[in-house]
């Protein structure tokens, strides 16, 4: 499994390479988030589609994840009305500089590196290895093998919780994630399973942050 996981990951790594080819101008991002901040500027904001979550914290994240993201809200490979429509009126170039400034955006110069990850108990041990998550994503879920992986340690319970089960999602014209490597990873687990994986990574600290903003532009 983990085997056949790498192989798809290096295609995967590849792809993402290609579609990340534009100049980033993070500075030039800033002014195209006025779409992104009324949920991923707001602390504590829930979307409510298809269930009630806490909206993804992307302040830190990876560019090369986000522009990878986006790119598959447009194209329908994640299907989530709001946000395809939304990612639909960004062009190439708008997409490599949003990515670039949520990248950068919150990081303070010489701030302390996150603290040691807490070990899994024994059984999510067991569902990590089963998965083979940290063949992607990192020992830590801070630092992924490549950044066209997301961080995920410390983000929102409840939306890693929906985010891997959209993965098991088939056949829905609103609803699910089309990507072979997590496809393939989360059918594996019962949906009390995935919650585990979750609750786990979420209890790790991480980059990832909700930078309130001074105002909507």
């Amino acid at each position: 499994m983990n085997k056949l996981l790498l192989t798809l990951s290096s295609l995967l790594v590849a792809s993402v390479t290609a579609i990340s080819a534009h100049a980033q101008d993070a500075k030039a991002g800033e002014t195209k988030i006025a779409m992104c901040i009324g949920c991923h500027g707001i602390h504590g904001y829930k979307a409510s589609f298809p269930e009630v979550y806490q909206v993804p914290m992307i302040s830190g994240q990876n560019a090369k994840f986000i522009t990878s993201a986006l790119n598959a809200y447009k194209k329908g490979e994640r299907k989530h009305p709001t946000m395809r429509g939304i990612a639909e009126t960004l062009s190439d170039q708008d997409i490599a500089d949003v990515a670039a400034y949520y990248e950068a955006h919150g990081k303070v110069e010489g701030a302390a590196a996150p603290a040691a990850a807490p070990a899994p108990s024994a059984k999510v041990a067991e569902l990590l290895t089963k998965g083979g998550c940290v063949a992607c994503h990192g020992a830590d879920f801070n630092k992924p093998i490549d950044p066209s992986y997301p961080k995920v340690a410390g983000q929102h319970a409840d939306y890693l919780f929906v985010a891997l089960k959209s993965y098991k999602t088939e056949g829905h014209a609103t609803w699910g994630r089309a990507n072979g490597i997590m496809g393939g990873v989360a059918k594996q687990f019962s949906n009390a399973e995935l919650k585990e994986l979750a609750k786990y990574v979420s209890s790790l600290p991480g980059d990832l942050k909700t930078v309130p903003q001074k105002r909507f532009r």
